[in-house]
């Protein structure tokens, strides 16, 4: 194998484990030890992170988070005209749901090389644990923490034809399962992927109905959802859906029952049918 190549200046974004600290590439190793600066998430795991891999930081450490991460564009840039900007997060690919995005950008209008080391990213590897078709897909970062935002984002995937993979608290992952079921229908299929390359990784496939039922008592740890996309194929709309449900409720079926299997089925919201069905009554 041939040695690693000296470090390029300018901004590199490299990406960190996931948990299993042997998924750090060489050339991680090589940005930790070499690196005029590091823009670490959290400097404090920057250097746990070195000292677990062996790796003597020689650079300088700079905080680059959320919060700050706007005013620290110009200070690292100066530093990547003449060295090496490593920029590093916690866990995974930076500026994916995480710091980063400033400042490659402002890097780029500078004329600053900018540069990738790959690596671990939770967003392909649920994807590809999932088991659904994922040959096309759109990620949506952390799903909306307001309900009402949750409901007209999930509106939004009723007929998206891609797989949707997206990123949830273990406080709210519940109840948005729960409002997808209700919204998507609840045997749409999905994947729900926990703690990922650690030691109590577990990925759990099914419809988003009893993925709801199954989440109800809470999970821990980080969480990466994958939603199977639309069909594609032509679907009823809501009027003859109404239409079918009147028909059998006539019959004699209960309205409640009628509105379930035919959501389930044609991917409808449940509440929205029920109340449409009850209405036309």
């Amino acid at each position: 194998m041939e040695p690693l190549a000296p470090l390029p200046h300018g901004i590199i974004i490299a990406a960190t484990p996931l948990g299993n600290i042997y998924d750090a590439s060489p050339r991680l190793r090589q940005a930790l030890a070499s690196a005029t600066v590091i823009a670490a998430e959290d400097t404090r795991r920057a250097r746990n992170l070195a000292s677990a891999l062996g790796v003597e930081i020689t650079g300088q450490i700079i905080s680059n988070f959320d919060h700050n991460e706007s005013a620290r564009v110009a200070q690292l840039l100066e530093h990547a005209r003449t060295g090496q900007v490593v920029v590093v997060t916690d866990a995974g690919m930076p500026s994916v749901s995480d710091p980063g995005f400033p400042l490659v950008d402002a890097a780029h209008e500078a004329g600053i090389p900018v540069t990738c080391f790959p690596g671990p990213s939770a967003v392909p590897t649920a994807l590809a644990l999932s088991g659904l078709p994922v040959g096309k897909f759109a990620f949506d970062g952390f799903a909306p923490r307001k309900a009402g935002a949750r409901r007209a984002w999930l509106e939004s995937l009723r007929s998206e034809t891609r797989a949707v993979c997206f990123f949830e608290s273990p406080h709210r992952i519940a109840e948005t399962l729960a409002q997808a079921a209700e919204i998507l229908g609840e045997t749409r299929r999905a994947a729900v992927c926990r703690e990922l390359t650690k030691t109590y990784e577990e990925v759990r496939r099914g419809g988003l109905g009893e993925l709801a039922a199954w989440a109800a008592d809470g999970l821990r740890g980080e969480i990466s959802v994958v939603i199977e996309g639309a069909s594609g194929e032509s679907e009823l709309d809501l009027a003859e859906l109404v239409a079918l449900g009147l028909e059998r409720v006539h019959a004699g079926e209960k309205v409640k029952t009628v509105a379930g299997e035919l959501a389930a089925t044609h991917g409808a919201s449940k509440k929205e049918l029920y109340d449409a069905i009850i209405a036309a009554k």
